[in-house]
């Protein structure tokens, strides 16, 4: 999968004022100045657990 994850609020402050950085699933909040990333971790069962 190459399409970029888009995060619609930053974690940090809530705010919507986010642009991408270089890097993969890198993101920076121009409110707070704070960057951070988006990384899929796994899939899950239905019942819990990992995949």
């Amino acid at each position: 999968m190459s399409e970029r994850a888009v995060p619609y609020h930053c974690p940090y402050c809530g705010d919507e004022n986010l642009f991408p950085r270089e890097g993969a699933g890198a993101w920076e909040c121009r409110s707070c100045l704070r960057a951070f990333t988006v990384q899929m971790t796994g899939m899950i069962r239905p019942g819990g657990g990992d995949a």
